[in-house]
């Protein structure tokens, strides 16, 4: 299935929570974290008053509770517009 964002949305591909700490201790599944960076998937055209700056293949970083979750073929995703984007890293 194809998705595209409409408007000033982007779609981002969350990465993957982390397993282990970083002194190897395995945290279950129930204790992970909600990740706060991912993929920009697929970006909308931009409105009148805001052009996009984002664009696929970019990893970036935002909040807590930006967007909204959907899963498609068994994968999940956030849409969410592009001021929710706090950075946009590398």
């Amino acid at each position: 299935m194809n998705i595209k964002p409409l408007a000033d949305r982007v779609l981002i591909l969350p990465a993957p929570a982390e397993e282990k700490t970083i002194g190897g201790i395995i945290i279950p599944d129930t204790a992970k974290e909600k990740p706060l960076k991912g993929e920009v998937v697929a970006v909308g055209h931009g409105t009148k008053d805001e052009e996009m700056v984002l664009k696929a293949g970019d990893t970036v970083l935002y909040g807590k509770y930006a967007g909204t979750e959907l899963e498609v073929e068994g994968t999940k995703y956030l849409i969410m517009r592009q001021s929710d984007v706090l950075a946009v890293l590398g």
